[in-house]
């Protein structure tokens, strides 16, 4: 297992990554991705249970699943630093005929995509039930699901939440990423979500308050929480309080930078904010 220095350094890195990935194609959403990069280093490099080789079916490791798809760059780049395809092949994000597309697809074969997601609000009706087809067959590893908070915004969230509390799929992890922001502006002044972790408790679920969402060592030990609490009649859901834009300065606390692409002279910067570590593809 890596140090916690050595995923501060791998931290550091993916967000060089994410930036440059949408510098080049002056197109994708670094605000989100950059928000949710602790969680993913965290999850591949610590908490998940995963083969060495990649397979659809799953079987006999720990699976996640991306609902919130737009923020592919930060998937992508963990993906690659976790050896599922060669980091090089970052250099073609949203390029025509590449694999790494805006939104994850499973038609080009991408090694850790299992679903097309992107379409909000979806991917949690897939990981309920894959989390039950784990259960049918035997299987005792877990799903994992990251969710934005503008997502839940879609009613299809609601009809599987309501069944995945009602069905008891405990071997469930679901983490809501609240930053508070989606395209249009504040989620509270789009649409106001409320009280997320109390919803999810009134529909029967398990829920854990992540207040430090960009802290590595609070993400280890909620996700730790989290698995001790599976396998007990309730889904288990992490509501993840995130910074929009983490790591760069000019991205932060905004949702400005939802869906922009930064110029020549804020990829600068935000390199600058964060040095190379384990080396730039």
């Amino acid at each position: 297992m890596p140090t916690l220095q050595e995923l501060e350094e791998i931290v550091v890195q993916v967000r060089r990554d994410i930036v440059r990935m949408v510098h080049k194609v002056d197109s994708g959403h670094p605000g989100g991705s950059l928000g949710c990069t602790e969680f993913f280093v965290a999850l591949y490099y610590e908490v998940m249970e995963l083969k060495e080789k990649f397979s659809m079916d799953g079987i006999g490791e720990d699976i996640f699943f991306l609902s919130n798809g737009h923020i592919s760059p930060v998937f992508y780049s963990v993906l690659a630093r976790k050896g599922y395809f060669p980091v090089k092949e970052l250099n073609t994000f949203r390029l025509l005929n590449s694999r790494l597309q805006g939104h994850p697809t499973t038609h080009e074969g991408l090694p850790g995509v299992r679903i097309a997601s992107g379409s909000l609000g979806q991917g949690m009706s897939v990981a309920i039930g894959a989390a039950q087809a784990k259960k049918l067959n035997g299987d005792k590893h877990l799903i994992y699901s990251l969710h934005g908070d503008g997502e839940l915004q879609e009613g299809q969230n609601w009809e599987a939440i309501m069944y995945a509390g009602s069905k008891k799929v405990d071997n469930l992890i679901a983490t809501i990423d609240r930053n508070g922001q989606q395209i249009d502006g504040a989620t509270e002044d789009v649409m106001s979500l409320g009280d997320v972790g109390e919803k999810f408790r009134v529909f029967g679920w398990d829920v854990i308050e992540l207040k430090e969402g960009n802290d590595l060592n609070a993400i280890i030990n909620a996700m730790k929480e989290a698995k001790s609490r599976t396998g007990k009649g309730k889904p288990v859901c992490i509501v993840m309080h995130t910074i929009m834009g983490n790591g760069v300065d000019f991205m932060m606390y905004t949702h400005a930078w939802h869906g922009k692409a930064p110029n020549d002279e804020q990829l600068a910067s935000a390199l600058a904010q964060n040095s190379e570590t384990i080396g730039d593809y």
